[in-house]
């Protein structure tokens, strides 16, 4: 599993944007720059949407006001639904919603979730973390079903 000073792995994720899907490489994201980064285990479901997103949407202005150049939710669920949950959180210019579709990003971290339990396959584990150039400054896990350390809240004490 992934631990605080570690370089984030090599990875395509994908981004709707309006002239379609966009492939970014973590190369490309992280390199240079200070990003929050939030994992969820699946866009729409009850507490990513009543929480996890809403509350880094909402606190947008306040973490990029610690340096924070980019904050980034990704998922294991397609960049479809990655674009349309995002426009219905109104996400747009706060999170860009990167869509980790066959979950490889998961899985290169160490932080998959087997989810066939709930008819929902495999999936990324609740999680935020700030990368700066690439490294791992804070990682903060959640336990099953829980959500607090990765808040945007809690992220904001971190900074």
């Amino acid at each position: 599993m992934i631990a605080v000073g570690d370089k984030i792995p090599e990875a395509t994720l994908i981004e709707m944007t309006v002239d379609g899907p966009v492939a970014r490489t973590t190369s490309e994201i992280f390199s240079g720059r200070k990003i929050a980064l939030f994992s969820v285990p699946g866009a729409f479901t009850p507490t990513c949407s009543a929480k996890h997103l809403p509350g880094f949407v909402e606190k947008a202005k306040a973490l990029k006001s610690k340096g924070i150049d980019e904050i980034i939710c990704t998922a294991v669920n397609d960049v479809f639904v990655m674009g349309a949950w995002g426009k219905s959180q109104n996400a747009d210019g706060k999170v860009s919603m990167l869509s980790d579709g066959n979950g490889t990003f998961a899985k290169s971290l160490g932080l998959e979730m087997d989810g066939t339990a709930y008819s929902m396959g495999m999936r990324g584990k609740r999680f935020s973390m700030v990368v700066e150039d690439g490294v791992v400054k804070f990682l903060n896990m959640e336990g099953p079903g829980e959500f607090q350390v990765s808040s945007a809240e809690h992220m904001l004490t971190q900074l």
